[in-house]
């Protein structure tokens, strides 16, 4: 299992600047991490840190990691719109880009824009081959200039019949949700794409898939643990404390951590991004030297 790390977009306290930004891509290098990975909403329960701004201004940080928008909105923004920032982002990274894409669960993004949000789906199934068109250089008009790579699309799906035969229908690969998915969910989900890639005459073997916004906390204590979760976690998600820690994040003692990532390893999980809640390059580094060990061990 390859692991991505989250820009820290989210304002829980330390606000933004560009040296922040490009000291987590240095140390997301540095550690060995595979990804580097930008999410996307216009309006959140906290500041939110424009995504694919914040991934192009790292662009020189970043190495030789892959590049990730886990998720980009392409209904919310507009898909001739998206695929114009996201060539750039790919041109200028020399073909490092992977494009996550999904509608988005929430409401307040597509008020923002006057879009209803209960046509959601119907938009995102009519801008996803657009958004293909315009990266792979089919469209007219032809966008320029062109992605080098042609972009791998990755659609993302919380595992439901649906989205598992979009994903399968129009991506390269199935992006879900770490807080919403479980270690049983995901086997289920990945289950069903390979009978749906089959049914397109695609290679389950060859289609990719990950799992995004794991938020991160390693603990001392499930005591730390529990205050992270009843603290910061579930209101910044709206949730109740009950429902986030029924979940299988990353959050607790190095042990616990490991368990929960191997749960998900052994289910199918093959790219795993992490998002740490605090200290975020402290976090990055506990991953490696004390939880990555615990994985290999096992």
């Amino acid at each position: 299992m390859k692991l991505g790390a989250h820009l820290p977009l989210i304002d829980l306290g330390r606000g933004y600047s560009l040296r922040r930004l490009k000291d987590y891509a240095r140390a997301a290098v540095d550690l060995d991490y595979r990804y580097l990975s930008a999410n996307d909403h216009l309006l959140f329960s906290r500041p939110w840190l424009d995504g694919p701004t914040a991934l192009a201004a790292v662009l020189e940080e970043s190495g030789d990691l892959t590049l990730a928008t886990t998720i980009a909105l392409p209904v919310i923004r507009g898909p001739m719109q998206l695929a114009k920032a996201l060539a750039a982002i790919d041109v200028l990274s020399e073909g490092r880009l992977v494009v996550g894409v999904g509608p988005g669960s929430s409401a307040r993004d597509y008020a923002a824009v006057d879009v209803p949000f209960d046509e959601r789906w119907r938009r995102f199934d009519a801008a996803l081959p657009l958004l293909r068109s315009l990266l792979d250089g089919s469209s007219d008009p032809d966008l320029e200039p062109r992605p080098p790579g042609q972009p791998p699309i990755w659609v993302a799906s919380w595992g439901s019949a649906p989205g598992i035969r979009r994903a399968a229908r129009h991506g390269d690969g199935w992006l879900a949700s770490a807080y919403n998915i479980t270690p049983e969910g995901f086997r289920g989900g990945l289950d069903r794409l390979g009978d749906e890639l089959l049914r397109e005459g695609k290679d389950p073997g060859s289609f990719a898939n990950g799992l995004a916004t794991a938020w991160l906390c390693i603990t001392e204590t499930d005591s730390a643990a529990e205050r992270i979760l009843a603290d910061v976690l579930a209101p910044m998600l709206n949730r109740p404390v009950d429902a986030v820690r029924s979940l299988s994040l990353p959050i607790g003692p190095a042990e616990v951590c490991a368990e929960r990532l191997w749960a998900f390893e052994s289910a199918g999980v093959q790219n795993l991004f992490v998002w740490p809640l605090q200290d975020e390059i402290r976090q990055l580094e506990l991953l490696r030297d004390r939880v990555v060990p615990l994985l290999r061990a096992r």
